[in-house]
């Protein structure tokens, strides 16, 4: 997004012909190598080499797996005045695993990292400061059309869930009684999809028109791999920009009570979903609480959780000046959350 709305290059990275065995080769030792130095090596792309100066570099990475691509960029540093790493999913339990790899992360002179809990344990693991900068949403892409009531799916939910919440909607969805439109594969986001644009654009759409969308803490299926540590995962950001009312799980976190802290912004569910019927039969029956629910979370959404927030939290932290064509954008944001914000205004986007 960030391309559309700043000046901005985009860096594509390609794979050799058998990069596949080059990738595997060099990650296998990666783990162990105490030298610290395959950690800078290619593994398999094809080589780029920039062509002009740069303000700043920022590396964007899912996760540390992502690390070793920047070596194909050719002396990038030398372009460069100031670079960005910024990673987006690590959590503490990962960071001994990647001990061998954290040497990378001294080359750039900031580090971000998409959770709160692993900014202090990485920052000591990489020997540096390490800032935090939590993920977000295409506000205007997911901004909702309707109103809650007219919405043609009663529940949607993506990606992991309460299995105890998902067999109560199953069943009432069997009865019936909602339309519930939910993942049916186990790989989530590894699943490989025809275009990535498109899929999220289809996300985007069938999110705007759910009555609820259904929320649960970062891994939740996955206490042992989390040891305790609690985050905000993405669904939240994007439940609340299409207007839909959340229900499910509020992280006990500080995050959590710092990003998405406003009345109602999750109506809590028992995760066994004893109560997940009863509790949407009560929403259905009050529609001025759920528009205003609605208007609310897509008011927040727009004011806090779109990514040009958080590029501009990046900015202020480095120290570079959003272009114009940023602050038009963020105007805009403003604007919407007005429009959003007013109980006498419909819910359209103008």
């Amino acid at each position: 997004m960030l391309v559309e709305i700043d000046d901005v290059d985009l860096i594509p990275l390609e794979r050799t012909w058998g990069a596949w065995v080059d990738e595997y080769w060099l990650r296998t030792p990666l783990y162990h190598d105490i030298s610290g130095k395959l950690i800078f090596a290619n593994p398999g792309l094809k080589k780029v080499r920039l062509n002009k100066s740069y303000d700043v570099f920022i590396a964007v990475c899912a996760t540390l797996w992502d690390l070793p691509y920047i070596n194909a960029i050719e002396r990038w540093k030398d372009h460069c005045k100031i670079s960005v790493c910024w990673l987006d999913e690590l959590w503490v339990s990962d960071i001994p695993n990647y001990k061998y790899w954290l040497p990378a992360l001294r080359q750039f002179d900031y580090v971000f990292v998409g959770y709160r809990g692993t900014v202090s344990p990485l920052s000591q693991a990489a020997d540096r400061t390490c800032f935090w900068l939590p993920g977000g949403v295409d506000a205007l892409r997911f901004g909702p059309t309707s109103d809650p009531a007219d919405r043609a799916v009663d529940v949607y939910s993506i990606g992991r869930r309460y299995e105890g919440i998902h067999h109560e909607l199953l069943t009432a969805a069997a009865r019936g009684d909602i339309f519930y439109v939910y993942d049916s594969h186990a790989s989530g986001g590894l699943t490989d999809v025809f275009d990535y644009r498109q899929h999220r654009e289809l996300f985007a759409n069938i999110a705007k028109r759910s009555r609820y969308f259904v929320v649960a803490t970062a891994k939740t299926d996955q206490p042992a791999y989390r040891q305790g540590q609690v985050e905000v995962g993405y669904r939240y950001y994007e439940g609340a920009a299409a207007g839909a009312v959340m229900i499910g799980d509020a992280p006990d976190c500080d995050a959590y009570r710092e990003l998405i802290g406003w009345p109602e912004a999750v109506i809590k569910i028992e995760p066994d979903g004893s109560d997940a019927i009863a509790i949407l039969d009560e929403l259905g029956s009050d529609p001025e609480r759920m528009s205003a629910i609605s208007r609310r979370n897509t008011k927040e959404a727009l004011l806090r959780h779109d990514w040009s927030h958080r590029w501009n939290e990046m900015f202020r932290v480095v120290g570079i000046d959003p272009s114009p064509r940023k602050a038009g954008r963020d105007r805009r944001l403003k604007r919407l959350a007005e429009h959003f914000a007013s109980a006498d205004q419909r819910l359209t986007v103008p």
